[in-house]
């Protein structure tokens, strides 16, 4: 249960880098220097951009055109955390290298959808659907132009209003600014609560300082109640100095933008989501720029703890082999203690794809209490659940022996 805090170790509250603070630091058009870099990268490959990943399922990669490989710029592998049939949605999908290994991961059943704001990266990861249609035998794969910070508004239908109705007064920009506003809620580009999966590779780090808490509301907006975000990023030890901050090479490199390790966790929390994990993290930093490291880290997080909190008896034991811990809510969980817990908890610990199902033993009622029959659970309960709560008060059932042993060859003892 990595993801929870341990309670034997003073606990600290760790504030993320001021994004205002860092924005006046920053002297250029962080957009436009990180579009010119991703465009010739589209045209020609470049090394530099962001850390080489391997690992990649040799499956997958077989039907990838080798452009699509080398136009690549990743730091790490969200795909393989994906299932089949889920509808996944790829932040930055540059080159489209991911949404072809999500494709095929998903399968017919699943939907996968690319979003980028470069139009060169857009033309050469749509080069090829076609192409890969006809080697899967299916085709559920499609690359849309928005930005990730906005993922409700549609850039295609935004540059044909502006066709249509260009601005040349202080009226045209509000009428923009209206037609914006109303594509967002009637025709958005991703709809609200109708993504199993957001994945990203790379890319979170090339996003302006002031859009980066807009950014993770959008991660968390977009997905279903049960879904996760799954993202690989450069991190950084330190804050980036301003000499950093103002090289836009850097920048657009993925090294000025990059979160301070703690403070990228943090965004996710604050955004909503639990059981936000890291899942994969380089021992050896990619870069060291004045004495800041640099490096590569996968992290997992899941939208669903928000809702009614019913009591239905339930009760669970934390496995260990830590004394304490503490989830994202605040629960503080003794190794082996009975915690009551309302439904909504308990199935948040339970859920076996979620993050705490390995380390959690389930106590369910011996008399189950229907969902719609269920009076409000005390959220500031913090005890232990008796066992009579779980049996019932009126439980009396006796066992014998009868012979047998508990520990017999045929048994779970032995």
């Amino acid at each position: 249960m990595a993801e929870m805090a341990t309670t034997n170790q003073p606990m600290t509250d760790v504030q993320p880098a001021i994004a205002p603070v860092i924005a006046e630091q920053v002297t250029y058009d962080i957009e436009q220097t990180v579009r010119e870099r991703y465009e010739a990268g589209a045209r020609q490959p470049e090394a530099a951009l962001c850390c080489p990943t391997d690992g990649y399922d040799d499956r997958y990669l077989a039907n990838l055109p080798p452009e699509i490989v080398e136009k690549d710029y990743g730091c790490g592998d969200p795909t393989r955390y994906v299932a089949p049939g889920e509808t996944v949605v790829d932040l930055g999908s540059g080159a489209g290298k991911n949404c072809y290994i999500l494709a095929q991961r998903v399968g017919a059943d699943g939907h996968v959808i690319g979003v980028d704001f470069n139009d060169e990266m857009l033309a050469l990861s749509r080069k090829y659907l076609d192409q890969l249609g006809e080697t899967l035998g299916y085709r559920n794969l499609s690359f849309v132009k928005g930005k990730i910070q906005d993922l409700a508004l549609d850039l295609n239908r935004v540059e044909g209003w502006l066709q249509q109705h260009p601005i040349t007064t202080l009226a045209g920009v509000a009428a923009f600014e209206a037609e914006c506003d109303r594509l967002r809620t009637e025709q958005p580009l991703i709809p609200s609560n109708s993504v199993d999966v957001v994945i990203s590779n790379c890319v979170l780090n090339l996003v302006r300082p002031q859009d980066k808490q807009q950014l993770f509301q959008e991660l968390f907006r977009v997905l279903k109640r049960g879904g996760r975000a799954v993202i690989s990023d450069i991190v950084c030890d330190e804050d980036p100095t301003p000499a950093i901050l103002n090289d836009p090479t850097l920048w657009s490199g993925c090294i000025a933008g990059a979160f301070r390790e703690d403070a990228f966790l943090q965004m996710f929390e604050q955004a909503g989501f639990y059981g936000v994990e890291i899942l994969v993290r380089q021992s050896d930093p990619w870069q060291a720029i004045d004495g800041i490291e640099f490096r590569s880290v996968t992290v997992r997080a899941f939208k669903g703890k928000d809702g009614p909190c019913w009591e239905r008896n339930q009760a669970v034991i934390y496995k260990g082999p830590w004394k304490a811990v503490q989830d994202d809510d605040g629960h503080t969980l003794y190794r082996g203690q009975r915690l009551a817990v309302c439904d909504k908890t308990f199935t948040i610990y339970t859920d076996p794809n979620g993050p705490y199902g390995q380390d959690i033993i389930p106590i369910q009622p011996y008399g189950e209490i229907p969902l719609e029959s269920a009076p409000v659970f005390d959220c500031s309960r913090a005890t232990t659940r008796h066992p009579r709560e779980t049996k019932g008060s009126q439980y009396r059932l006796t066992r014998v022996d009868n012979g047998s042993s508990c520990c017999s060859p045929q048994s779970s003892c032995g």
